[in-house]
């Protein structure tokens, strides 16, 4: 529940102190009463609405940071082609730069997102049979790994990575031959590849003094 507005509602007679209504607004929309409130609901909303507010300041100022350090790359890395004369040509490809004692370095790097198209849904349809002729002649293993393959992720997506292991599994039937569908499954996950965007990731590291290995800098809070 939060402040939805100040309601300027008809003052009762006998009344003229009174100029305005205090009134909330709830989760379905319904304006509520300020006597209606409870405390321990005015607490939670105090603390939600503050909590959120400041992650959307640290957003803010993370963005700002991600934009200045992209710009100064790329800014450092023209003045370096510039030097030596070198044509720069576009921002594909990643590149670093580090401290003049290696214990710091930024990184860029570029990816490509993989989608798939449903070429996908028929390379899932022929793996179906294969499983099924198999019977129980099929490693459980095996089976295992191709269902988790197929299964989407906390996007929404099916992982990209784990549909292409696939392809790396020396799969063959109970009797040891050549299973054609399954070959027929592979060529179909192949098609069914599209580039969907490229993405620019931004990283930074420092030495680790003790262990002398490059740690990141991690920015996400997932995984901190």
């Amino acid at each position: 529940m939060r402040w939805g507005w100040t309601a300027k509602l008809p003052l009762p007679k006998g009344n003229p102190d009174m100029d305005t209504a205090r009134k909330w607004l709830d989760a379905q929309g319904r304006t509520v009463p300020d006597h209606l409130v409870t405390d321990a609901e005015r607490m939670k909303d105090e603390l939600a609405e503050r909590l959120v507010s400041g992650a959307e300041s640290v957003q803010q100022v993370m963005v700002a940071f991600k934009k200045s350090s992209m710009d100064e790359m790329y800014a450092a890395k023209a003045l370096l082609f510039e030097k030596y004369g070198a044509k720069l040509g576009g921002q594909k490809g990643g590149f670093g730069i580090r401290s003049y004692s290696g214990s710091t370095e930024v990184r860029i790097s570029i990816a490509d997102r993989i989608i798939f198209g449903p070429e996908l849904q028929v390379a899932k349809s022929l793996i179906d049979e294969c499983i099924e002729s198999w019977a129980e002649g099929a490693d459980p293993n095996i089976i295992v790994l191709i269902n988790d393959a197929f299964q989407v992720n906390k996007a929404g997506r099916i992982d990209t990575k784990r549909v292409l292991r696939l392809q790396k599994l020396p799969i063959r039937r109970p009797d040891g031959s050549r299973d054609e569908r399954w070959e027929k499954a592979m060529e179909a996950i192949t098609h069914a590849l599209i580039v969907d965007e490229t993405a620019t990731y931004i990283r930074f590291y420092r030495r680790n003094d003790r262990t002398n290995a490059m740690e990141l800098v991690n920015l996400d809070f997932s995984s901190l």
